[in-house]
């Protein structure tokens, strides 16, 4: 069983251009499309999480179900579910504005334990900023990682909702003795500042940055540097490429059974560029359709 902790929304998607363009609303959250693209891919998962009962957190709900992962345990409240209003660039890029106070998501509380079988926990996201649930999920986090439970993280910034950055910065440096796996894009990385071999000396036992559509890049503890090029596609949005990359990644070790620090040392220059291209390839199915609809198994082939 993977987890996948964190947030699930509401993404409000122009159908066209200019401020006043039609919205069409559809299910999102890093966290949520991760899990979404791990139970897909065929990865048994569960979501850890707190979701509202209106309208929206019943349609949050139907699709992870739709996706086959396990809703057993996530919380629910009668406080509203969280919006984002994406705008959609020229390039296919998004950017965010976030409709967050008072919402259920954000009110999470952590759990007295993890799901029986649970391999790895995935962190990420708005969930880690929002109080007071943010507090929660990281006391999670290090708890699972104090159980020896793999820990992958994806800090997806989203710089409009941390008011104050250079405390998120020191936060996140104190995460890292509690991950297994850093995952993060490049705008990431120069936000947070750092190098990836500062990072590793920290905790992690690998790190891979995204590089939009040049590819991604891992390195390992041991000090060995993975590169693939991405995979060419025409591109509709990127919405959720970010969160196949963790799923694929997520999946792929697990096939490997490789979801421990020992697992990822014993991985050799071809299992990860296997692993990067596979990740690659995922996303870029993603890409190549509007809003997060990651890819089924049978669309990106094994791992």
């Amino acid at each position: 069983m993977i987890v996948v902790a964190g947030e699930a929304l509401i993404d409000l998607v122009p159908r066209g251009t200019g401020a006043l363009a039609d919205l069409k609303p559809a299910l999102g959250g890093g966290p949520y499309n991760t899990a979404v693209a791990l139970g897909r891919l065929g990865s048994p998962t569960a979501f850890c999480s707190r979701t509202s009962y209106d309208a929206f957190g019943r349609a949050l709900l139907d699709g992870l179900r739709r996706a086959g992962v396990d809703v057993s345990g996530v919380q629910r409240g009668d406080e509203p579910t969280t919006l984002a209003v994406a705008t959609v660039g020229a390039d296919g890029s998004a950017a965010y504005s976030f409709y967050v106070e008072g919402t259920a998501d954000r009110l999470f509380t952590a759990p007295a334990a993890l799901p029986p079988g649970t391999r790895a926990v995935s962190f990420g996201t708005c969930s880690l900023v929002l109080e007071p649930g943010a507090s929660a999920y990281e006391e999670l986090m290090r708890t699972a990682a104090a159980e020896g439970v793999f820990t992958a993280l994806d800090p997806n910034i989203r710089a409009g909702l941390i008011p104050d950055p250079d405390a998120y910065r020191v936060r996140f440096r104190g995460w890292l003795p509690s991950v297994s796996l850093l995952k993060l894009s490049e705008e990431d990385a120069r936000w947070l500042g750092g190098t990836p071999r500062e990072w590793l000396a920290a905790g992690p036992s690998a790190v891979v940055i995204t590089h939009g559509g040049d590819g991604l890049t891992a390195y390992t503890r041991e000090g060995a540097e993975h590169s693939v090029p991405g995979e060419k596609v025409e591109v509709v949005d990127t919405i959720g490429a970010g969160d196949t990359v963790n799923a694929a990644l997520l999946h792929g070790l697990a096939a490997r059974d490789a979801l421990s620090p020992q697992g990822l040392a014993a991985l050799d220059a071809t299992g990860w560029v296997r692993l990067l291209r596979f990740a690659a390839r995922a996303a870029a199915i993603t890409c190549s359709r509007a809003g997060a609809e990651p890819p089924y198994a049978s669309e990106v082939g094994e791992p």
